[in-house]
């Protein structure tokens, strides 16, 4: 029997688009897009919201749109 309910203990899940393109950033903010899993302009991923992503968000984020999903 499956339900759709998340448990009070699983994170949500942010939605994350990349609206500026990285060219002329710096590498490590780079990396950090690729560890987020975005890598074409206007692609979106979903990715749980972990303290861990969070950090990456904050370093990045003038590249980013985040929104709950």
């Amino acid at each position: 029997m499956s339900t759709n309910k998340k448990s009070p203990g699983s994170p949500q899940s942010l939605k994350i688009t990349l609206k500026r393109s990285p060219i002329g950033t710096p590498q490590k903010h780079r990396l950090v897009l690729r560890g987020l899993g975005l890598r074409k302009m206007h692609a979106s991923v979903l990715r749980p919201a972990t303290d861990q992503v969070k950090g990456m968000i904050a370093k990045v984020g003038y590249l980013l749109e985040v929104s709950p999903q």
